[in-house]
């Protein structure tokens, strides 16, 4: 099974490596990295060539990073779809291909793994862990949801039920894994392991106001299919992030994949 994966742009140059690298290194052979970029304006397009991408790639302003993601679906020529962050890099380089197997095996629509955020400025210090768990569409109502970077979906899915809805700025990732997964009920596959790590910083988190918007967007998400949501389903969801920082993974590049790309200088994993 081919599989793209598309990362959204902007001014991306002091993460894009790690980037570019996590996905060049997979062991799956058929793999198209689609990179759309909203008209960057330092030396990330430069980049892109220096580090090796031969990839399909597109330079242009754009109205927000789901518009730029929407660019990427429309280009995709894979039968799985992964959407990678430009300052996000895969656990190691098997993720594709175990993400295939699953595919394969369980004949699925979608696939999702658990997710690290590490720091923005010390990309060796593990903040949190997000162990998403298993699939159960009922969960939505708890205010769960999939980590949205390791989440993987056919491409029929998106043909089918129709890409990221631009009228949501800050949720159009909650509003399409809720579309496809409660209400259209397709079929749905956890990997119990690390897929992604995420440099932290989201915007939607940046400040009370930016929080608010996004409680608010996250209840359009529901109305704006048919849906409700339980009176306490939005107040969970913020809340359920709490266990995020008690898993008790605060260190560990132990994998030789992570030490030898990304931290060549150290050693040992021993206190990071």
């Amino acid at each position: 099974m081919k599989v793209s994966i598309i990362t959204a742009t902007y001014n991306s140059e002091r993460t894009i490596k790690d980037t570019l690298t996590s996905v060049k290194q997979q062991t799956h052979e058929d793999v198209e990295h689609i990179i759309i970029d909203g008209a960057s304006t330092d030396k990330t397009i430069n980049l892109l060539d220096l580090y090796g991408h031969q990839g399909p790639k597109l330079s242009e302003e754009d109205n927000g990073i789901y518009h730029a993601m929407n660019k990427g679906l429309s280009m995709a020529g894979g039968d799985i779809i992964g959407i990678l962050n430009s300052d996000d890099f895969y656990s190691d380089n098997k993720v594709l291909e175990n993400v295939v197997k699953t595919f394969e095996e369980s004949g699925c629509d979608a696939v999702y793994g658990d997710l690290v955020y590490i720091d923005g400025k010390q990309s060796n210090k593990i903040v949190r862990k997000w162990i998403a768990g298993n699939y159960n569409k009922k969960l939505f109502y708890k205010g769960w949801m999939p980590p949205h970077p390791t989440v993987f979906i056919k491409k029929e899915v998106y043909e089918k039920y129709g890409l990221f809805n631009l009228k949501f700025k800050s949720s159009s990732d909650y509003e399409l894994l809720l579309r496809l997964m409660f209400l259209k009920n397709i079929k749905v596959e956890y990997i119990p392991q690390v897929l992604v790590h995420m440099r932290t910083g989201g915007q939607s988190n940046k400040s009370i106001s930016n929080r608010l918007a996004a409680h608010k967007e996250d209840y359009m998400a529901w109305l704006s299919n048919g849906a409700s949501p339980r009176w306490y389903t939005l107040a969970m969801k913020p809340l359920s992030k709490i266990m995020q920082f008690t898993t008790g993974e605060k260190r560990s590049y132990s994998d030789p994949f992570i030490l030898k790309n990304f931290y060549p200088d150290r050693r040992t994993s021993e206190g990071i």
